[in-house]
């Protein structure tokens, strides 16, 4: 099984112009928690009064995930992906139109997001090469936003060493 820093470093190749990281700072959540609001329904039981849904099982499954690549960030992924599965209830709970109203409107709105820092990268996403760059992507958020933080200094040299710094890149490729 690949590293943490196997994970984050395959996928920051395809993710080295800064404007794209900010893009996917706020589009890789806004369709994560689509995901969420879709998955939430239908309710397929009950456990310890929490509605189990798809959402909470595939939460579940990217916890633990999460947990084996690395056990902090592993954490703060299962404390947002709860606040987002508590955030979608509401939602789910809402008419079919509303439901799917905010979960399709969300999901297209944060690949927009996502697609505007492709282009500014000159590169395809991570996940059509390898489609672990799917729940690869949400932990790469949490650990730029570390990064952004000024903590994983250790992590983010070796990524660095192995796919580069990020940069700012006009758009034939070249770095401004």
């Amino acid at each position: 099984m690949k590293t943490l820093t196997d994970q984050l470093a395959g996928y920051a190749a395809y993710h080295r112009d800064r404007r794209n990281i900010a893009t996917h700072l706020v589009g890789i959540p806004v369709i994560v928690f689509a995901v969420v609001v879709l998955l939430s329904r239908p309710a397929l039981g009950e456990a310890a009064s929490v509605p189990v849904t798809p959402a909470v099982l595939a939460a579940l499954a990217a916890t633990a995930y999460y947990l084996v690549l690395d056990r902090p960030l592993g954490l703060l992924m299962a404390i947002v992906l709860a606040a987002m599965i508590a955030a979608a209830a509401p939602l789910a709970a809402a008419s079919t139109g509303a439901w799917l109203g905010w979960g399709v409107g969300l999901f297209v709105v944060g690949w927009i997001v996502q697609f505007v820092g492709h282009w500014y990268e000159g590169r395809k996403p991570a996940f059509l090469d390898d489609v672990m760059g799917l729940a690869i992507g949400p932990l790469f958020v949490a650990a730029e936003l570390a990064f952004l933080l000024g903590m994983r200094g250790a992590s983010r040299e070796e990524i660095e060493r192995r796919v580069g710094p990020t940069v700012v890149r006009e758009r034939g490729g070249a770095i401004a």
